[in-house]
């Protein structure tokens, strides 16, 4: 903030995230003793036009100016949205409207600081006074990490142990009132709307033609009744336990808050307090930390984001651990317009593009799904997806959400998946989130409405949809594919363990990750057993249960078509260092009628599915008699260079091993939750590959009593109770 000076006060506010005239510290800095104030928005045409923004987060946030124009109104005022880039308009502005005092809400991301750094910067040029307020996060984010030796902490018990050091977050200030405003007023002209009018839709260029009536209206005004309804629920704040998941849990809430605190509607200082208060008048006693767990963890990725630019990316970002996603735009396309052929993925997908939330645990499948669960497609991916359309996508809460849940942050422990199938029949067990959503699957059967590919042809005919034709087949084999990704990420932690032992640094190791660890997860031991033939399930249904052991009979023809897996050229010179015969390593050999054939045969990821491709020699061909035998199956570990493999004798899988079902989760915008039931925990049999020689220090590794690297994040949020039987709290739903 720059000195005060004498002259006459003609302040101007920058409205960006804190859209709301309540808990603005920033915004009454500016009115105090002015002349004249002006309240602006700067919004870039260009950007409306060009940006991965949907069409719902523009409406929500169209919402929030109307409401804050309308709010304004009522002080004698009103809003001035600009068009154009805030480098070009401010300077215009200033000189047009005489400005002395120029005031916004600090933002705390690191693009944000840059920004705000140059316009200060402009200011002083000008001479022109300069008040900035953080009030978009509980705590000064600066003064978290110098507390932590100049780091942003990377463990939430870190993160915790240091603001229960420091004082609470400040008290909100009070709402600005015409009373605070005195004789100040707002310069105005008949001309107002047409100038600086809050624009449409239509005039933004969007189709709004098929757009449907928004699920969640945007504004103060709604936030602030949400809060007031969030606060009544007196049975829960009594006892400040958490609701039972019920499939209308998986719908939006009238309490729900999450959208409004990402655009400032909401003040997270407010709804901090307000919290305690009505803790303190019920429990007669301080609240504990872990009431605000939901802030807090939103306020954790806000600190380990705020001075990372790379946050949100693989490459550069010094706390992400690089693993070799596939490139697989199909698959990418698939899972983003919900045509994955797993209801339970595309009924939230499809709520997602129609309504712009979902609730948390259905974040935790679909980006399971996408990343480390099935289609290994990179978590940046996703958030692209998630940033254009979740209303509550802000940039370091999304970026810390899908690190987490890939596991290439925060969070190691990969050998939990969220399967497809048995998740959304335990959150949904009825099946009506998939019929409410997915109109073409509504006249199934409860029995087969979660595996539609298992009905009879007779009962698919009853419900008038064919899979396969009114609804896609499964895309991939989630049985064998979700180990094969096991078997990837324990050898990039194999990698990484590695690294924090030596010591190595360079380019592609996150050092600054690996200088917070003390540990890395225990990886489960691997044994012999065959993870099952890689090849999409068999519709050809009896009893209502899936069969891999044999293709379907639109996936093979008279020639007996052998089985075809896109490896990379080091992954074949891992397999020949590991005695596989040439005779398994052969070059395929195919006519047309075969190319066509597989060309048809339903893709699993991009690793493994299975097509027709140009005759080249990183081809592995896998015939009937080697797979049968239960030793040709492939370690897939992406082109980097690992460690050896990682097995070692012990019961199969497929034949009668265990599989334990548990919960197991990651943070989505406030809230870091999961459902017991929805996640499978891989036993320790998990290679595909049974006998192959081992590299000593790798097996070490795996095989010590003792963790080698992990962040304690899991057990920290396991103590806090987030696991238990579904814990939907009001501000994300």
């Amino acid at each position: 903030m720059t000195r005060k000076t004498s002259r006459r006060k003609m302040t101007v506010h920058w409205f960006r995230k804190g859209l709301r005239l309540s808990d603005n510290p920033a915004l009454l800095r500016g009115i105090r003793r002015c002349e004249t104030f002006r309240c602006i928005f700067i919004l870039d045409p260009w950007f409306a036009g060009s940006s991965n923004v949907g069409t719902n987060k523009w409406r929500f946030l169209l919402q929030c100016l109307e409401d804050l124009d309308a709010s304004l109104r009522k002080l004698n005022s009103r809003l001035f949205v600009i068009r154009g880039q805030p480098a070009d308009v401010l300077p215009n502005l200033f000189k047009q409207w005489g400005t002395t005092y120029f005031t916004f809400e600090e933002d705390p991301e690191p693009f944000g600081r840059v920004r705000d750094q140059n316009i200060v910067a402009m200011c002083k040029e000008m001479n022109i006074a300069v008040t900035h307020e953080h009030s978009h996060t509980l705590y000064n984010l600066d003064k978290i990490i110098e507390r932590n030796n100049n780091k942003a902490p990377l463990t939430y018990k870190q993160f915790q142990r240091i603001i229960e050091g420091m004082e609470p977050p400040p008290k909100p200030v009070p709402t600005l009132t015409l009373q605070m405003l005195g004789s100040a007023v707002t310069p105005l002209t008949d001309d107002h709307d047409e100038k600086y009018g809050v624009p449409t839709l239509e005039e933004l260029g969007f189709e709004c033609e098929n757009l449907k009536p928004p699920v969640w209206t945007g504004g103060e005004t709604e936030a602030l009744s949400r809060l007031e309804r969030h606060l009544e629920r007196k049975a829960w704040v009594a006892s400040f336990g958490r609701p039972k998941m019920t499939p209308q849990s998986l719908l939006a809430s009238q309490t729900g808050l999450s959208p409004y605190l990402r655009f400032g509607c909401l003040s997270t200082r407010l709804f901090y307090h307000a919290l305690s208060d009505l803790y303190r008048k019920i429990k007669k006693c301080d609240p504990p930390l872990s009431l605000h767990g939901q802030l807090l963890w939103r306020e954790f990725f806000y600190c380990a984001a705020t001075k990372n630019p790379n946050f949100d990316k693989m490459s550069g970002n010094p706390i992400c651990v690089q693993i070799p996603w596939d490139n697989n735009n199909e698959a990418l396309a698939k899972w983003a317009n919900a045509h994955t052929g797993f209801p339970w993925i595309d009924a939230i997908m499809t709520q997602l593009r129609e309504e712009g939330w979902i609730h948390h645990l259905a974040r935790h499948a679909v980006a399971c799904f996408l990343t480390r669960g099935d289609l290994w497609v990179s978590w940046e991916e996703g958030l692209k997806v998630f940033d254009e359309l979740l209303l509550d996508a802000d940039w370091s809460v999304n970026a810390g959400t899908w690190l987490w849940l890939s596991c290439s942050s925060f969070f190691q422990q990969f050998f939990h998946c969220y399967c497809p199938v048995r998740f959304g029949r335990k959150a949904d067990a009825n099946g009506d989130f998939i019929r409410k959503y997915l109109p073409a699957l509504k006249n199934f059967p409860t029995r087969y409405i979660h595996e539609p590919w298992t009905a009879p042809e007779a009962v698919q005919k009853s419900a008038k949809c064919i899979i396969g034709q009114d609804y896609p087949k499964p895309m991939c084999n989630h049985a064998y594919v979700s180990k094969l990704n096991m078997e990837r990420m324990k050898q990039v932690y194999s990698q990484l363990a590695h690294y924090r032992r030596t010591g190595q640094t360079g380019p592609g190791i996150p050092q600054d990750l690996l200088s917070q660890m003390k540990k890395v997860p225990k990886i489960p031991c691997p044994s012999e057993g065959l993870m099952g033939p890689p090849n999409p399930p068999n519709l050809d249904s009896r009893k209502g249960r899936l069969h891999y052991d044999k293709l379907a009979s639109d996936q093979s023809d008279s020639d007996n078509l052998q089985q075809v897996q896109y490896l990379s050229n080091y992954q074949i010179q891992n397999l020949k260092q590991q005695g596989m015969t040439t005779s398994v390593l052969q070059q395929p050999t195919r006519n047309i009628q075969q190319q066509e054939n597989l060309a048809n045969i339903q893709a699993l990821s991009q690793s493994t599915r299975i097509v027709a491709l140009p005759q080249r020699d990183n081809i592995l061909v896998m015939d009937s008699q080697a797979m049968s035998q239960g030793n040709t199956l492939p370690v897939i570990s992406g082109d980097i260079l690992l460690p050896g493999p990682m097995t070692s004798a012990g019961a199969g899988i497929i034949s009668g091993a265990n599989t334990i079902v548990e919960g197991c989760s990651t943070i989505s915008n406030l809230s870091i939750m999961s459902q017991p039931g929805s996640v499978e925990h891989i036993p320790s049999s998990m290679s595909p590959v049974p006998n192959m020689g081992t590299n000593s220090g790798s097996q070490e590794n795996l095989n010590s009593s003792g963790p080698l690297i992990n962040l304690d994040n899991y057990e920290s949020a396991l103590a806090e109770g987030f696991f238990n039987d579904n814990n939907h709290q009001g501000a994300q739903n």
